[in-house]
């Protein structure tokens, strides 16, 4: 076989995950190639031009605590920041950014052609090479193939992407763009099970024909939060966006245009996201409510473009062109762009390794939306994760890996490799059990010697982080030396007082005058690691008793077949995988909570020299 060019990585898609696994790989020093169907759309924001937000914000931030790109993108290119839930505890906080959609996705092409040992490939994969169950390289649909230790899957919606409007449809990745057919294909004769996802998009309005003093103005906030540690200029609103709701009128006409959606006629087999739904299935769904809120956002400074937020449709577009005219301020709307559902196919995540390899095939390696996720955010931040891992592999070193209690990240793989997903997967801050220790305002003291140490992070934002540790350490010191009487003549610490709910930190100092010259971000951290502390060293605790349950070791003769309560599937994977503790146990993806407790209550039954496995079925614990 003739293989035209010779990499390290090929990574397969330029969206928010491909950027961010050929990013990590090439500068971890692996000569890669990223290809993409059309160069031009690199880092496209198909939906909206938006990055962060509740969960979303948190992920951006761990990703570029890890020395990746998404957050100094977000920076770079956004119009219009908030800090969401700026007025609650700083655990729920998160920011958000409308981002210049044209100006994202050139900016991204532009820092990637800069980047050493990366090479931007246009073409269409049609296949990947195997030889011995390994990866051997890619073919293309213009008949080249391209030789590599290691590639990373990333096609987003395009495999066997079909997009509905109405009862009409096409096979396509994105609206006009080529769905990938051949290749999806080609993934299920090498073995992977796949199953059928749906998501949408709004349509997208033309500014100048909107009645803007009909809807309520959303201003930024005036002083911007950054999404990256590493981002030096200060922020700017050029935009407003505006709060608007439908009308019952809005919802008789969705009434009567039920028979020709497609997601109600039963064209759309794929299972769409539970919380991001159509318009249609709101007020299927929720027939009690009299209107539903939505969100006007312009896309960019040049264009005229305004994306819809809440009213993602697969509606025929007379009924799209109705629902506006039933809308106060949008009755004289035009669009520009329709409404559309596309349905594309996944990859049963359950499938990978918590590095992101398949197990199936060594050093293939799948992220974002192939793996039943939705959004920008969880895709880059699996293809960080990939890259890293894919990198490491080629070197020989320990897997990178991070866990539930590390990280967002952590709670994103781990989901999505031992529950699997029904529906396209979305990360809330409630899927965290640790989301007090997974704040926005400490990634980087969590993560960032991590990317140091992988080669993500440069010597020079490794010494800003030092040095931004000592100053923190520094108040937190004064916080505890120094004293105070309170007006019922009890004296504390100053750390207790700021525990007091009434009590502001930024007000403690500058009552003391410290020399001390915290940044509104650190201000937020040294109050967030006070207020929190007996909630965290309560969490602290339960880590610590997790991973000590996780070092618990499995004798090498266990037959895990006569462990009751495990199904057939999991003792099955036990013995195959031959774990040899329960830490090890717990990463084999399709291992239940349920069925850790049960191999766990069994060793201890085992070690006390309990009763014969058989006589245990008192204590199982259903795996369903």
């Amino acid at each position: 076989m003739k293989f035209v060019d010779e990499y390290d990585v090929i990574v397969i898609g330029a969206g928010h995950a491909g950027c961010e696994a050929a990013y990590a790989t090439s500068t971890m020093g692996m000569k890669t190639c990223l290809i993409t169907i059309h160069l031009e759309t690199i880092a496209q924001m198909s939906c909206n031009p938006a990055i962060g937000g509740l969960a979303k914000g948190h992920l951006v931030r761990e990703i570029d605590a890890l020395g990746g790109i998404m957050g100094l993108l977000a920076d770079e290119t956004g119009i219009h920041f908030r800090l969401l839930n700026r007025s609650r505890g700083g655990a729920v906080q998160a920011p958000r950014a409308q981002s210049d959609k044209a100006l994202y996705r050139l900016t991204m092409k532009s820092w990637l052609e800069d980047v050493p040992n990366l090479t931007l490939f246009q073409g269409i994969v049609t296949e990947i090479l195997i030889k011995n169950k390994k990866i051997q390289g890619i073919a293309t649909l213009e008949g080249n193939r391209l030789l590599a230790k290691a590639v990373i899957l990333t096609p987003g919606t395009f495999l066997n992407g079909l997009i509905h409007i109405g009862l009409h449809s096409y096979p396509a990745g994105r609206a006009n763009e080529p769905a990938s057919l051949e290749l999806a294909e080609n993934l299920k004769k090498i073995g992977l099970r796949t199953f059928r996802l749906k998501t949408g998009t709004p349509m997208r309005l033309d500014k100048h024909t909107i009645e803007w003093d009909k809807f309520t103005p959303q201003p930024g906030d005036k002083d911007p939060v950054a999404f990256s540690f590493r981002t030096q200029k200060k922020l700017e609103n050029k935009i407003l966006c505006y709060i608007g709701y439908t009308t019952p009128k809005t919802h008789k006409i969705i009434g009567k245009y039920l028979d020709k959606s497609p997601l109600f006629s039963g064209k759309i087999t794929g299972i769409g996201p539970r919380y991001c739904p159509s318009i249609e299935d709101k007020v299927v769904k929720f027939p009690h409510h009299q209107r539903h809120q939505f969100f006007l956002e312009p896309e960019g400074l040049e264009t005229a473009e305004t994306y819809v937020n809440g009213i993602s449709s697969s509606l025929p577009l007379e009924a799209q062109k109705e629902i506006l005219k039933s809308i106060p301020g949008l009755d004289q709307a035009k669009i520009l762009r329709p409404a559309y559902g596309i349905e594309y196919d996944a990859v049963v995540p359950t499938q990978l390794c918590p590095t992101l390899e398949t197990q199936a095939i060594q050093n293939l390696f799948l992220a974002g939306q192939i793996n039943g996720t939705s959004g920008y955010e969880e895709a880059a931040a699996q293809g960080l994760m990939a890259g890293i891992n894919a990198a490491l592999k080629i070197k020989k070193k320990k897997p990178f890996t991070l866990r539930r209690d590390e990280a967002y990240i952590g709670v994103l793989i781990d989901d999505l490799i031992t529950k699997g997903v029904e529906e396209p997967y979305r990360l809330f801050t409630s899927r965290a059990e640790y989301r007090l220790l997974l704040r926005i305002d400490n990634p980087d003291q969590r993560l960032t010697p991590y990317g140091y140490r992988l080669g993500l992070i440069s010597e020079k934002d490794y010494e800003s982080f030092q040095n931004k540790q000592k100053k923190v350490q520094k108040v937190k010191n004064l916080l505890q030396k120094e004293k105070i009487k309170t007006e019922s003549r009890e004296t504390l610490s100053l750390w207790e007082f700021v525990k007091k709910p009434e009590v502001k930190l930024q007000n403690v100092i500058e009552y003391k005058k410290f020399q001390v010259n915290l940044s509104d971000e650190e201000m937020r951290h040294v109050e967030s690691e006070i207020k929190y502390e007996g909630y965290l060293k309560k969490q602290e605790k339960e880590i610590a008793r997790i991973r000590k349950i996780d070092s618990v070791k499995i004798p090498e003769n266990t037959d895990f077949r006569k462990i009751p309560g495990l199904t057939r599937e999991v003792a099955e994977k036990l013995e195959k995988v031959r774990p040899r503790s329960i830490g090890e146990a717990k990463k084999i993806p399709g291992m239940t909570p349920a069925a850790t407790v049960n191999l766990h209550i069994f060793l201890r039954i085992q070690q006390r020299k309990g009763p014969h496995p058989e006589e245990c079925s008192t204590w199982n614990i259903k795996d369903s």
